[in-house]
């Protein structure tokens, strides 16, 4: 990633503090075990490999202070792609695909129908390799 300020990227959206910044970053990976009956006890478990992987980021846009009104609608954008992001971090890690399963905003402070605070949440689900 180029700009410093980036915290995130997926796909071609950059979450950064002139775009859209996210204050929480909430990731959630199962993990799936069969449950086996055997006669005359408990029943055992046996691991069966990786279940699904989630990530949730909530932020907040300033529209007026930095970025535009358009932020929340350029990743429902993205998310209307249909296809699978590449996720990379700021240190340059790469996350491997996911996919937007649901964009969450609240928009609040409004002054003649604009707000000045538009908080978001994030939704995605792990889709697969890294390449």
């Amino acid at each position: 990633m180029a700009d410093n300020d980036v915290m995130l990227a997926l796909g071609d959206y950059r979450f950064s503090v002139a775009t859209a910044a996210y204050q929480l970053l909430s990731r959630t990976t199962n993990y799936r075990w069969a449950m086996l009956a055997t006669f005359g006890s408990i029943p055992k478990h046996q691991y069966v490999g990786p279940g699904k992987d989630t990530i949730s980021l909530k932020g907040v846009v300033y529209p007026h202070y930095k970025g535009g009104l358009g932020q929340i609608d350029a990743m429902r954008a993205t998310a209307g792609q249909g296809v699978p992001l590449p996720l990379r971090a700021s240190t340059g890690k790469n996350m491997g695909k996911w996919i937007i399963v649901s964009i969450r905003e609240m928009q609040s402070n409004l002054i003649k129908g604009n707000p000045l605070k538009q908080e978001f949440e994030l939704s995605l689900i792990y889709y697969g390799a890294k390449k």
